[in-house]
């Protein structure tokens, strides 16, 4: 049997980290969803840069919208709600079927604001309404800004995604501004079954450190981290405030690994996917790690309830000089800029090529 389905038996949702119109129209996420136990999707600025600038998939789309007088961010959310609501009903009998817990696709909010609460939330709810589609989770960064506008988003019953988190701490803060958002529809009497995934980003710890600690070290920091918000996790989600709003008619917010591809080339290509196989989460992986992970045969152990041996590896790292709490504020603002400038390169794609696709402006005339 392929890990693919082993990790979808256990109880782990995997989705592809990946959208492009190519891959809709050429059939291969179906196949993904059928072959590879695929049920869901997670996007970001720099997938859809790499697949206008890359392609000719969105020309005629892009040509359409500029005829009507779309430009810049307007038309890319429109080319991006096109592709991730086929995505979503593709997904919608996923959700369906588990009574919303899976099925999901994820749509991002200008990174630009990951600094600006009350325009992160006037912008979920906006692309939420737009989408028309329940299984679609809009990703909202847990920095310090994006937290306030997550509790709104989800009181506002708005499913959200909570992006760039990168330590247990970060999750902790997402975890409770969701429970606040849920606390509060149930005091306003509002339905709180309002989806959530609170993602946690894996690899980028072990890019950060790679050469700054001792070779028996190595690729063992985001894993250590994951088991520690793991932990965490586990511990909170079964606490009598969260119990009691279970009892209510809320879900738990699952936790989802992100960056979970490799990028060490010495190690193995599904290094994390076995390292954080666990029930009631979720595994967003890149295409190349989907398909190396379709080629094994087994996943080894789950991923320990307690944390394992989390604090005597990261014990380790200090050791070493590595201060856990200062890289985590580091990758987390590193993370919100190079979000930022995917998204700007994503507008110079979107505007080149409507300039190239408009030789005399013919078409924003004719608009």
């Amino acid at each position: 049997m392929k890990a693919t389905q082993l990790l979808h038996d256990l109880g782990q949702s995997l989705w592809l980290d990946n959208i492009t119109r190519d891959l809709l129209d050429s059939g291969k996420l179906k196949q993904y969803i059928d072959e590879f136990s695929v049920t869901g999707l997670t996007s970001n600025p720099t997938i859809f840069d790499h697949a206008i600038k890359n392609t000719t998939a969105y020309d005629a789309a892009i040509t359409e919208k500029l005829r009507k007088g779309k430009s810049g961010e307007a038309l890319f959310f429109e080319l991006a709600l096109e592709d991730l609501t086929r995505a979503a009903d593709l997904f919608r009998p996923i959700y369906d079927e588990t009574n919303g817990v899976d099925g999901w696709v994820s749509l991002e909010v200008s990174p630009l604001l990951a600094y600006d609460t009350a325009s992160t939330i006037a912008e979920a709810k906006n692309l939420f309404a737009r989408a028309a589609r329940p299984n679609v989770f809009i990703k909202i960064p847990g920095t310090k800004e994006g937290v306030p506008a997550i509790e709104e988003a989800i009181f506002s019953g708005v499913p959200i995604n909570v992006t760039l988190l990168f330590s247990r701490e970060h999750y902790l803060a997402a975890a409770e501004a969701y429970l606040r958002g849920i606390e509060r529809r149930i005091d306003a009497g509002l339905n709180p079954a309002v989806g959530s995934v609170a993602s946690l980003f894996v690899s980028r710890w072990d890019v950060a450190v790679m050469g700054k600690t001792p070779e028996a070290l190595r690729d063992r920091l985001g894993i250590a981290i994951a088991k520690r918000t793991y932990k965490a996790a586990r511990d909170i989600l079964t606490s009598p405030r969260w119990e009691r709003v279970y009892n209510l008619g809320a879900r738990p917010q699952r936790l989802l690994w992100a960056s979970t591809g490799t990028k060490d080339p010495q190690a193995s290509d599904i290094l994390y996917i076995k390292a954080l196989a666990a029930p009631f989460t979720v595994n967003t992986m890149p295409e190349g790690t989907l398909k190396a992970l379709a080629t094994h045969t087994e996943i080894g152990e789950l991923l320990p309830e307690d944390g394992g041996d989390c604090e005597e590896v990261l014990a380790q790292f200090a050791k070493a000089g590595i201060d856990i709490d200062a890289l985590a504020a580091q990758l987390q603002e590193e993370g919100a800029k190079s979000f930022s400038k995917s998204w700007n390169d994503l507008m110079a794609v979107i505007s080149s090529k409507s300039a190239s696709l408009d030789k005399g402006g013919a078409l924003k005339t004719a608009g």
